[in-house]
């Protein structure tokens, strides 16, 4: 269940950075 949780906090992380680096 933790992996899952974990896994699912890197995904969105990684989407918000991505999301932050388009806006400069």
């Amino acid at each position: 269940m933790r992996i899952l949780i974990s896994g699912g906090a890197g995904f969105i992380g990684s989407h918000v950075a991505d999301a932050l680096i388009e806006r400069g």
